[in-house]
């Protein structure tokens, strides 16, 4: 992964999208090893849909998952009308 920069120098523009990276390289590329090209790409696809955009517990969200966020939302909203 190469590092981007919005303005010239600086990296803090970036600090979501490096967070993310951060965290997909500690939980899931340095500890796999891939024998091909394909492999890593789908197994960097199905982190990212179906395990971190909807099981990873995030601290945004009361740390819930976004599944758990969204169910709880809704039945309130459900229990508000």
């Amino acid at each position: 992964m190469i590092r981007s920069m919005s303005r010239r120098g600086n990296c803090y523009d970036n600090a979501c999208i490096e967070s993310f990276h951060s965290i997909l390289k500690r939980e899931l590329i340095y500890r796999t090893k891939f024998q091909t090209q394909k492999e890593a790409q789908n197994q960097l696809f199905r982190y990212i849909e179906f395990f971190y955009n909807r099981k990873r517990i995030h601290s945004k969200l009361g740390y819930l998952s976004p599944d758990r966020f969204e169910e709880l939302y809704y039945s309130n909203l459900a229990l508000a009308n």
